[in-house]
């Protein structure tokens, strides 16, 4: 929205230059997008928020900036309107959806001469973006952009019988509206029709019919209130957005409607001559009260840390209009509005006064032209905006109960820091994705179970039944995205997508959350447990170096999945080869903690990789935190350094593919060799001198004592049982 700065100064007499006016506006909330110049003016174009209808005019704006500056905002001087009859005389009007339109007022204009307006009014609007038409619809843009109340002006003589009939409209029923387009409507539609046919669409634009042209001489001015969301599906329906329906999907001031039909009245008559009728027909079926909404001045303060007097506070909301009620005291709960409030004056001085003297609490009525004032935090707000945002310090609110810790949340802490130590990010997506990931992905363990029993409870007709398994949203906020997520996998797997698309190759993503599966009962709250699930794609790229210098495996993902269990002082993690539906076969593992299933962890499968489009390699883990969180910590040991120097030996065995490094390590253990501290893999090759199926695996032994240094001899004769051992129980044989 375009905003004239002469044009504000005519209305408040700011002596703000128009760069620090943006500044200062776009710190009271209304954002300011740029300055240029406009001939001998500036225009500031503003960016105003859907709760903000009131701003969209001159007027609005006017009223911000002279709150800022303690001024008052002069409302435009209106010339002595030459009149004669009453407006019944010359029209009428009935409303037929009171609801649709709690208010419609007509004025009469006759003897007006149609011609172009002048020099002034045509620049005021050209700096601001419209294009003159002639002097009478002129005169209706610009009481639009002044004061934010939509009129329109009919020509009398085309209105059949003289009678306006604000109705729905009748299926198929046809209307050419003012841009030449003809349009066919709705039985939805609101519309300005006269005793024969619709000639407007009611808050969105007049029909071309009873336009005014240079043949017009009596013009009708209609000023009205329309229902917000009935405009709105009108425009939509249409695809017809105007600056009228603009605001009116908004909300315009209910009161506003005489005022700005009044001062375009004036304006007609002073520019394009004629008499107006001395009154106007106001048909107004439904009357709206008005809140009358409390304020402790202490609250101020103690929801924004402002520290605001209560008279700067009573100045800041009476000059936004806000009007301030005082109890009679005559002993019947009869109240007593103090003053007209709004900040608004004919002669620039205010016309109401405020008591310095400080008070604990004061109750306000809103002004008409704001739809967001409902609760005392609205009221806090406003006094806040205007006492300066850039004034809240950053300190913590006091309380008077003593915080703590969620259970966890030390260990939640941990696990972030050691994937963040690994090279991954953290993604927060919705909890809600679409019922095309149904059945694609493994559950975690704990969730299954009620997957299966769901499975189990349904007849054969209905076990692919996804409503039996998935919790289905039946009011989604994002069309199609119907599921409350039973794995945080497919988010993750989008946000790779997200980043391979924008050209980011390497990608390292963990997430922490909430994932949901239907309840075994009916009419029970879904199921819950928090999942940590881990994706990784691309190169390990390693500190100092701009290139990756290999790609990851299933071995990165399972180390970093690791350390975030280690971290977290989760013993007992074990892994064996394991079937899933999500992941590729003999590159997918079960995670197990104390002999407990917790998840998964593998290579994304092939057809899941197809529907990605993933060319590359695609790694994943999920597991149940919920069981991480509830498993007992480690405890921690502390043991001295050793002091006897250890003796490193490899072994390198060919053994069957089938074998795990696992079962090696625990064929070791079981032979309760004190003095073999570790082992660890050194190599696996595949290849030239190795038989079919099988593999060499290189193992690196650790041998140390405590109390003394080991001779070659003694190693060598622990060493040979250890061969033996692995020989007799894994079937492997040492590589020549």
């Amino acid at each position: 929205m375009n905003i004239s700065y002469n044009w504000l100064r005519d209305l408040c007499r700011t002596q703000t230059s128009p760069a620090d006016l943006a500044n200062r506006l776009t710190m009271v909330g209304l954002a300011v997008d740029a300055v240029h110049e406009a001939g001998e003016d500036f225009v500031l174009e503003f960016d105003v928020t859907s709760n903000r209808p009131d701003c969209l005019s001159h007027l609005g704006v006017a009223r911000e900036a002279a709150t800022l500056e303690g001024l008052s905002v002069s409302l435009p001087q209106a010339s002595a309107i030459p009149s004669e009859g009453r407006a019944a005389d010359f029209a009428s009007v009935r409303i037929d959806e009171p609801q649709l339109c709690p208010r419609y007022t007509a004025r009469i204009v006759r003897g007006v001469r149609v011609a172009p307006s002048p020099a002034w009014l045509t620049s005021r609007l050209q700096a601001i973006g419209q294009r003159p038409i002639n002097n009478v619809a002129d005169i209706t843009n610009y009481v639009l952009h002044e004061l934010g109340q939509p009129i329109h002006a009919f020509d009398l003589s085309t209105l059949e019988g003289r009678e306006i009939i604000v109705r729905r409209a009748r299926a198929g029923e046809h209307l050419k509206t003012l841009d030449g387009v003809g349009r066919e409507l709705d039985e939805e539609m609101l519309v300005i029709a006269d005793a024969a046919r619709a000639v407007a669409l009611a808050g969105v634009m007049g029909g071309e019919e009873t336009e005014v042209s240079d043949r017009t001489r009596d013009v009708l001015i209609e000023s009205a209130f329309f229902d917000p969301a009935s405009v709105r599906r009108t425009a939509q329906a249409l695809g017809l957005s105007t600056e009228a329906s603009y605001r009116f999907e908004r909300g315009v001031d209910r009161e506003g409607a005489l005022r700005a039909q009044e001062r375009a009245a004036a304006l007609i008559c002073e520019l394009a001559g004629g008499t107006a009728t001395e009154d106007a027909i106001d048909v107004r079926p439904i009357r709206y009260a008005r809140p009358v909404v409390p304020l402790r001045f202490a609250r101020v303060k103690g929801l924004t840390g402002l520290d605001v007097p209560s008279s700067e506070a009573m100045r800041i909301l009476r000059a936004l209009g806000f009007t301030l009620v005082e109890d009679g005291g005559n002993g019947d709960g009869a109240i007593e509005v103090r003053s007209a409030g709004a900040g608004e004056t004919k002669g620039g001085q205010s016309s109401a006064s405020v008591s310095a003297e400080p008070r604990a609490s004061a109750s306000f009525v809103a002004p008409t032209w704001r739809f967001d004032i409902e609760r005392e935090e609205d009221l806090v707000e406003e006094v806040a905006r205007h006492a300066g945002y850039d004034k809240v310090e950053e300190i913590l609110p006091a309380s008077n109960v003593a915080g703590e810790y969620r259970p966890g949340n030390a260990r939640r802490r941990a696990a972030r820091r050691a994937l963040n130590a690994q090279g991954f990010d953290e993604a927060l997506n919705f909890s809600f994705i679409s019922s095309a990931h149904d059945g694609l992905f493994d559950l975690l363990p704990a969730l299954s179970k009620y997957e299966s029993d769901a499975n189990r409870n349904e007849s054969d007709a209905d076990r692919d039944d996804s409503s039996a398994r998935f919790v289905t949203v039946m009011n989604p906020i994002i069309e199609g995205v119907t599921r409350m997520r039973p794995t945080l996998l497919p988010g993750l797997l989008d946000n790779v997508r997200h980043n391979l698309n924008h050209g980011t190759r390497n990608v390292r993503l963990f997430e922490i959350g909430r994932v949901f599966v239907a309840s075994r009962e009916a009419g029970q709250l879904p199921e819950e447990r928090t999942s940590f699930a881990l994706v990784a794609i691309g190169g390990a790229v390693e500190a100092g170096r701009a290139g990756a210098a290999r790609e990851l495996d299933f071995y990165d993902l399972k180390g970093a999945l690791e350390a975030a269990l280690e971290a977290m002082n989760v013993e007992g993690v074990e892994f064996e080869a394991a079937t899933v539906r999500h992941l590729r076969e003999g590159q997918s593992a079960r995670i197990s903690v104390g002999g407990e299933s917790v998840g998964t962890l593998g290579r994304l499968a092939e057809d899941l990789a197809a529907r990605y489009r993933f060319k590359q390699p695609v790694y994943v883990a999920e597991v149940d935190f919920t069981s991480l969180l509830a498993a007992p910590e480690a405890p921690v040991r502390y043991k001295p350094l050793p002091r006897y120097p250890s003796i490193m030996r490899d072994i390198s065995l060919v053994v069957e593919r089938r074998v795990t490094l696992a079962e090696m390590k625990l064929a070791i253990a079981a032979l309760g060799v004190e003095e073999c501290r570790s082992v660890e893999l050194v190599d696996v090759f595949e290849g030239a001198n190795v038989p079919e199926g099988k593999r060499s695996v290189t193992l690196r032994l650790e041998y140390r004592s405590d109390e003394r240094t080991l001779r070659d001899e003694e190693v060598d004769a622990l060493h040979a049982r250890i061969v033996e051992a692995l020989e007799t129980t894994t079937g492997a044989k040492l590589r020549g």
